[in-house]
């Protein structure tokens, strides 16, 4: 009777320690992303094609893997030409579906199009209306940057004057405020900012009035130079290419758009990884363009419409785009990407696409447009170099 008794609490002993561990491992105050840097982050998307995050090296679990991620265009809103073009609750519910992935890196960037500006501003003058639009966001949205985990944003495009210089005043007074750093005016060309212990400088481009020229590259490689004397890391936007699904391949030419020079992108970006750029974000075609891999540096040569609501079209290519995440080390040097899809839904919040949209594109371009190129990406967004097996002597 003893024995059963001993057996009996040793039972109930065993029984509620495990419930004890099952509530503490799932406590929700317990953050688990502080761990970005000790453990493999699945991807967001898996399919049985491709090796998944079991088959990754023990080179994962160390601390010296940086991660950058990297989205597209975002406007938040707009209250011109009036404010039935502003998201409900002030835009504070469009990026919540992929917080935790924005999250989820050493720094987070985007390319921020339009103004944060409560004022009137002066607006620009279109000479075709039909293809002009402008941009003006209320300040306060900058906190949903804020919210989604945004450290660093470009201002180098065709809507950071879309309100004079009130417009970008003010945006840049915000953004300031808020602890986003930012770069591609012609005041602002620069900036550094230090996460995690490592110093990430920006520089961005585009053949914008009142933006850094993506045609001048001996100044684009004097400003990488001088940013990689004093940052480990540099990442480089630029705004460039043809607009539209008609223009979604990169063809490594000078592009034109309705009369308008919009730059040789490949010679850019290589041109700036020369001078000691890490890694190259491109913007500007609101489609997804490729990727490839020049001297172990990563280039997306456009991440298209990432959260741009009311006033763009959405339609097909345009309505879906890649949340790219970059592992380098602490040189800089390529290690792999992951390639997370999302699509806009409504008028326009991202979530993520189930149909794998922009993966699917990324590696029809690849093969399009870089057919030699030394990466692969696989089916569950994994971007790699291609695995050379050597032959054995005979």
């Amino acid at each position: 009777m003893k024995k059963k008794l001993t057996l009996t609490f040793v039972i109930l002993f065993f029984i509620t320690l495990s419930s004890a561990l099952s509530q503490r491992r799932s406590r929700p105050d317990i953050p688990e992303r502080k761990q970005v840097h000790l453990i493999l982050p699945v991807v967001e998307i898996l399919t049985p094609s491709g090796p998944g995050p079991s088959d990754m090296p023990d080179v994962w679990l160390t601390t010296d893997i940086i991660t950058v991620i990297g989205v597209g265009d975002i406007m938040m809103g707009t209250d011109y030409p009036d404010k039935s073009y502003l998201p409900p609750n002030h835009g504070r519910d469009l990026l919540t579906p992929v917080h935790h992935i924005l999250r989820n890196a050493t720094l987070t960037f985007g390319n921020l199009e339009g103004v944060l500006l409560d004022g009137e501003g002066t607006v620009k003058r279109c000479r075709n209306p039909d293809l002009c639009y402008a941009f003006r966001s209320p300040e306060k949205y900058v906190y949903n940057l804020v919210e989604a985990g945004f450290d660093m944003v470009s201002l180098a495009n065709n809507h950071t004057g879309d309100f004079g210089p009130e417009g970008r005043k003010s945006t840049v007074a915000a953004l300031s405020e808020a602890g986003i750093a930012f770069a591609g005016t012609l005041d602002h060309p620069m900036t550094i900012v230090e996460r995690k212990g490592i110093r990430f400088g920006m520089a961005a481009f585009a053949p914008n009035v009142g933006t850094v020229s993506i045609h001048d590259l001996a100044n684009a490689q004097r400003i990488v130079r001088e940013l990689k004397e004093n940052a480990d890391i540099v990442i480089v936007s630029f705004h460039g290419g043809a607009e539209g699904a008609d223009h979604q391949n990169v063809t490594c030419e000078t592009e034109l758009y309705y009369g308008e020079n919009r730059g040789n992108v490949c010679r850019f970006a290589r041109s700036v990884i020369d001078a000691g750029a890490d890694i190259v974000f491109g913007h500007g075609p609101h489609v997804t363009r490729s990727v490839d891999l020049y001297k172990d540096r990563f280039i997306a040569y456009s991440l298209g419409n990432f959260c741009t609501y009311a006033r763009f079209n959405l339609r097909g290519e345009n309505g879906i785009a890649p949340i790219i995440k970059v592992y380098t080390d602490r040189e800089g040097k390529f290690i792999r990407a992951e390639a997370t899809p999302v699509r806009q839904i409504g008028r326009g919040e991202p979530v993520i696409d189930r149909n794998n949209g922009a993966v699917r594109s990324l590696q029809r371009l690849l093969r399009e447009d870089f057919p030699d190129s030394e990466l692969v990406i696989y089916d569950n967004g994994l971007i790699e170099r291609k695995k050379i097996i050597a032959a054995e002597n005979p």
